[in-house]
């Protein structure tokens, strides 16, 4: 299956990169674990310099890297395939769900819209830097959009929020965690449950990255699916940047608790599901693996 540097923009395929390099996930988890390279160093015996090198994304010495994971409490099974580029999650196409990709500085953010072909009314999930591709493909589709909701309010995720109000016709109410509030949005707490339509919308909790990060679990569709904004990446999660450990917590337990075939709405880099990230993510695949 092809790779493509995080960096680049998506291809003619619209193939939206990875997000997280091998060494993304080894310097997440070092900050996570509060352990230094020389810690690293000290604990699987490798030299410094291989190490060095690991870290500076490398692919150097596969035996090294394998130790390098298990210091880390990554799976190094999973951690290799990353170094060696080799895998990338399966398309998802389904009616009712299409992904926006949009940059924002030296990186691409996602937003979402979903909709229930049956009735028509859609939702926006998070915006982007950009909401016209959403605003477009509704109309396109003949859609309603009188929802949004926010999977967590770092910028890059409510870049477009004013000009996405402001393009709907007619009321639009805007959902917000109360642990993470925003102005002018409608707080719920965990649990809360919401319809598009005949959709059912569940709310999860899975704070870590930011306080009130949020997962919105989504039935009435062909498959279930989960936005997750910044809590897992194809191949990777998001930065601790509140509590690593709430966050590598609270994924295991809400989100890879969802059925296998549960496509993974995430932030940033592609869609994936939950039963490839039971594989291929190096932060949690050595739970899954027989």
């Amino acid at each position: 299956m092809p790779f493509f540097c995080q960096k680049d923009k998506p291809n003619r395929m619209n193939q939206i990169p990875i997000e997280d390099f091998f060494e993304d996930i080894i310097a997440k988890s070092m900050r996570g674990l509060h352990i230094t390279e020389a810690e690293v160093a000290a604990a699987t015996g490798e030299d410094p310099e291989t190490l060095r090198r690991l870290c500076r994304g490398e692919f150097c010495d596969e035996v090294a890297l394998q130790k390098v994971a298990r210091a880390l409490r990554l799976d190094a099974e999973a951690l290799t395939i990353a170094a060696s580029k080799a895998w990338y999650p399966k398309p998802v196409n389904m009616d009712g769900l299409e992904i926006f990709n949009t940059p924002y500085r030296d990186m691409r953010v996602n937003a979402f819209l979903v909709w229930d072909p049956a009735s028509n009314d859609a939702a926006c999930f998070d915006t982007g830097t950009d909401s016209s591709g959403m605003i477009e493909k509704a109309n396109e589709l003949g859609l309603t959009i009188s929802q949004i909701f926010i999977t967590h309010t770092h910028n890059d995720h409510i870049a477009d929020l004013d000009r996405l109000v402001s393009s709907l016709d007619g009321d639009v109410t805007v959902h917000s965690n109360k642990q993470e509030p925003w102005p002018g949005t409608e707080t719920f707490s965990e649990g809360d449950t919401f319809s598009i339509g005949g959709l059912k919308v569940d709310t999860r909790t899975t704070h870590g990255h930011s306080v009130g990060g949020t997962t919105f679990v989504i039935n009435g569709l062909t498959r279930p699916v989960a936005v997750v904004g910044d809590a897992v990446f194809a191949g990777s999660m998001g930065g601790g940047m509140v509590s690593f450990e709430d966050a590598w917590r609270t994924n295991r337990e809400k989100i890879f608790t969802l059925e296998d075939d549960t496509v993974i709405c995430p932030g940033h880099g592609p869609m994936t599901s939950v039963g490839e990230e039971k594989k291929q993510n190096p932060f949690f695949a050595g739970e899954f693996r027989s």
